[in-house]
């Protein structure tokens, strides 16, 4: 164990071009997945969290369900749409770095308007007495609620980012795992597990780490800077 641990810090020092390659593609795969994610779930969060209408119970459990969504049915849904049998496989999309990322959108965007949601319905209440004691309008109260957002936002937005970089399942399916080209830190981790390689999979099970270590850490501090 330490000698392979001794080789995993060695590789990571020397600037492996494999290993960074595979930096590379996750982190294009995870940043860009989780961006889309909060674009398109802050505003279905809010909106779910703030209007009160019939049938929005139905959306709200619907969005909990998508939320449980194992992986490796998201990834095999879009491996049936996009293979050469499927109604989308003109594409050519599998086994390519954007159907990874559409797989990890699918699967944390849930989480985005779930978060939001639960947020949002807890405060929109306060902030509608607030705005109509201010004498606000519809716009300025959307304003006002929206300011009330910015911690859960970012927190969010670090959550969707950490979730999709620990994601393996969907993208190992739907993105084959190939060497140089749509290997990323978790299937790789795999991968080279299974072949024996430890020095690497460790190597990247401590990056992988470091980076939730940072996570936790941006949420703590952004908690704190926004809770004075």
């Amino acid at each position: 164990m330490q000698t392979a641990l001794a080789k995993a810090a060695a590789l990571l020092l020397s600037g492996d071009r494999e290993l960074g390659n595979i930096l590379l593609v996750t982190a294009r795969t995870s940043l860009s997945s989780s961006l889309i994610a909060l674009l398109l779930g802050v505003p279905l969060g809010v909106w779910l969290g703030a209007c009160r209408f019939r049938g929005r119970q139905i959306l709200v459990i619907l969005n909990r369900t998508l939320m449980g969504t194992p992986p490796v049915v998201c990834g095999l849904l879009l491996y049936l749409l996009f293979s050469g049998a499927g109604p989308f496989g003109k594409m050519k999309l599998l086994f390519t770095v954007p159907i990874m990322i559409l797989a990890q959108v699918l699967l944390i965007t849930p989480l985005v308007v779930g978060n939001l949601e639960t947020y949002v319905s807890g405060v929109a209440p306060a902030v509608r007495e607030t705005a109509l004691g201010l004498g606000l309008g519809a716009g300025q109260t959307l304003l006002l609620l929206a300011n009330e957002c910015v911690y859960p936002i970012f927190s969010t937005y670090l959550l969707a980012f950490a979730r999709a970089i620990a994601e393996v399942g969907a993208v190992s399916m739907v993105g084959g795992a190939i060497a140089w080209k749509t290997n990323v830190m978790t299937t790789a981790i795999m991968q080279y597990t299974n072949q024996g390689n430890f020095s690497l999979g460790i190597a990247l099970g401590i990056i992988l780490m470091a980076v939730s270590l940072l996570v936790n850490i941006a949420v703590s501090l952004l908690q704190r800077r926004l809770s004075r």
